[in-house]
């Protein structure tokens, strides 16, 4: 098969993954914020996120995973010797530091179902930016091919991370502002 037919398989199932990625840590968001609800909209609510969180992460997020993985693997071959592409090294550590952050997303998911509430929204919130920083860090690092480049790309993180946590406290500002009575 043409190495184009992998690459594009790998670039859909990376869309995939990044999408459960984002979905699952939201759906913690309004899991935990479900806790504060009364009795009657807690159990519902609860229930309901309960199994949307386990079709997203067993039918989408883990065969997304899975797919990605493989894929890119199959195409690796294609840059022997890897030391030849320094990027590409920076690259499969990024990936590895995206499956740990899956991997702790799996656990939030386990903690949660078990009622073991050990996150604030506010905390889930900040954790759902961390996927949005591989996305940002390994797209650019793959298109340019470029440690130097690279530099300046993270410089570019830096700032999107520090005007993402920046957004996040204006979002809750006004969130808390609407909630309060007056």
């Amino acid at each position: 098969m043409d190495l184009n037919y992998f690459r594009a398989l790998h670039i859909i199932f990376v869309t995939t993954w990044f999408a459960g990625l984002f979905y699952i840590v939201r759906l913690f968001i309004y899991h935990r914020e479900a806790v504060d609800k009364s009795e009657l909209e807690r159990k519902i609510l609860i229930d309901q996120f309960k199994i949307m969180e386990r079709r997203l992460w067993y039918g989408i997020t883990w065969p997304s995973c899975i797919l990605t993985i493989l894929f890119g693997l199959s195409m690796i071959h294609n840059f022997m010797p890897i030391t030849d592409h320094p990027w590409l090294v920076v690259k499969l550590i990024l990936v590895l530091l995206l499956f740990l952050y899956h991997l702790s997303c799996g656990h939030i998911l386990k903690k949660l179902h078990q009622e073991e509430l050990n996150y604030s929204s506010m905390q889930l919130r900040i954790w759902n930016e961390v996927a949005t920083i591989f996305l940002v860090s390994i797209v650019f690092l793959v298109v340019l091919k470029d440690l130097l480049s690279m530099g300046y790309g993270l410089l570019g993180l830096f700032l999107l991370t520090f005007i993402l946590g920046m957004g996040i406290k204006i979002y809750r500002k006004k969130r808390l502002n609407r909630e309060t009575p007056n």
